[in-house]
């Protein structure tokens, strides 16, 4: 099987091929692609589901407390759904499987505010335990009562976020078909009745709702894999994409900040950005995190998602909508195109890249040269950037919070300017992140580092 080579673009991707207005009917018949409404199977088959056998290290995806190294996780799709644009109700959910299921507030996610802009996109989403991915495409038609386009999103749920990209394709495919032939739901529909998930209730729970997973904070072969459509490049774009701000995130995240990342439309490569924010807060030493709120990422929001979004304490999420930005109680740090900002006067100081972390950003770009380097001059060498920068945050944070733990088992408890340089950080420029991580994290230290704006 054919797989797409790491070296494939991911975040370059903007919009998808422009969807054809609909064939005549004697054409319809020789419509290529996994759609119709006809009982035989079509022309191009959906990718055959690999065995673990056939996957790769890094696409062996585990996650902490449900599954053992050389387990792959079970396709559970809790729903398949399609969502339209009519021009006088607006977005509705025009069909679903099961017909019971909660899609409350669904059309509005997996059609993202500004769509109407733009050709095609993919969304991922959070719907209360479950998150979901959908894909949108926009088709013009000669038609006044649909004012000259038609629009629709074909989606899923799932438990987990970490295998809705092995349905990207698929999904493209459908929402095409929705748009060229509307009205014909057989093959979603044995698409559900194939990877339908079978929900177990959870002890002490009462109820028959999964426990959400999110995030696991654990070594190379462990995070979840979200190079979702299998290039490499999301991590590495990102950064490339952030620069040396990249370090400025980082310690919003480590502190559990609620990040919100604003862009217009297309949505799907900022959801990506959201979860590499995730990434960057990684902590494998057993005993850190307990006393902080998980790193959780939401994905795409909407106006729809205020209520839900006032109870949260810790999310990186994005959005299309721009007044998101006037809503200050919602989010800590705002994001906007590559603009950093809060309006929290005592988290300014982290916004200001320091000299500690030039040189942490010179180290990374470095490695990450010696990489590709050795990837040319070594044929059997094949480590991907992923894994690269996703280690190199993981052990920044294990040495930051190791140092903390060593100095708050010591005697005298003091943190001096020595350990702080020890631990890759300014002892100036980082001792207002080191006040807010101890107070964050709950470890006992002192910290002796002077502040340089107090006689």
């Amino acid at each position: 099987m054919v797989e797409r080579g790491d070296a494939a673009p991911l975040l370059r991707w903007a919009e998808g091929p422009a969807v054809s207005p609909p064939l005549a009917p004697d054409q319809q018949a020789g419509v290529r692609g996994w759609g119709g409404g006809g009982g035989g199977r079509a022309a191009t088959e959906p990718p055959r589901r690999r065995e673990p056998e056939e996957l790769g290290p890094s696409q062996v995806l585990l996650q902490p407390g449900r599954l053992e190294l050389g387990d792959v996780e079970e396709d559970q799709v809790v729903a398949v759904f399609v969502v339209t644009f009519d021009p006088r109700s607006g977005n509705m959910v025009e069909w679903c499987l099961p017909q019971d299921v909660d899609l409350e507030g669904v059309e509005f996610k997996s059609m993202a505010s500004g769509s109407h802009k733009i050709q095609s996109d993919f969304i991922y989403f959070r719907k209360g335990p479950f998150f979901g991915l959908a894909c949108f495409a926009n088709m013009p038609v000669e038609s006044e009562l649909e004012r000259g386009a038609r629009m629709k999103s074909v989606g899923i749920l799932s438990p987990s976020y970490t295998l809705l990209y092995r349905y990207m394709h698929f999904l493209e495919n459908q929402v095409r078909h929705q748009l060229e032939t509307p009205g014909h739901y057989s093959r979603l529909a044995a698409f559900y009745e194939d990877k339908k998930g079978v929900l177990r209730a959870s002890p002490g729970r009462g109820g028959s709702l999964p426990p959400v997973y999110w995030l696991p904070s654990i070594h190379r072969y462990m995070y979840p894999e979200m190079k979702i459509t299998h290039p490499a490049g999301c991590m590495s774009q990102f950064i490339k994409f952030f620069g040396e701000q990249i370090l400025i995130l980082w310690k919003f995240a480590l502190l559990r900040k609620r990040i919100l990342i604003f862009s217009p439309p297309p949505v799907g490569v900022v959801c990506y950005r959201v979860y590499c924010c995730c990434c960057l807060a990684n902590v494998s030493l057993p005993g850190i995190g307990g006393t902080v709120p998980e790193s959780k990422p939401f994905f795409y929001v909407n106006v729809a998602d205020i209520e839900s979004l006032e109870v949260e304490v810790s999310y990186v999420a994005c959005t299309t909508e721009k007044i998101f930005e006037e809503k200050r109680e919602l989010y800590d740090v705002y994001v906007d195109n590559q603009n950093v900002k809060t309006h929290h006067e005592h988290l300014q100081p982290l916004l200001k890249v320091n000299s500690a972390d030039r040189e942490k950003y010179r180290r990374l770009s470095e490695q990450r040269q010696m990489l590709l380097y050795s990837q040319e001059v070594e044929e059997d060498y094949n480590p991907c950037e992923e894994d690269l920068f996703v280690l190199f945050f993981l052990e920044q944070n294990n040495r930051i919070f190791q140092t903390l733990l060593e100095v708050s088992a010591s005697q005298d408890k003091t943190l001096t300017a020595e350990h702080a340089r020890g631990m890759g950080l300014d002892p100036q420029g980082d001792r207002s992140f080191l006040m807010d991580l101890l107070e964050a994290y709950g470890i006992d230290v002192m910290l002796v580092i002077d502040n340089p704006c107090c006689p």
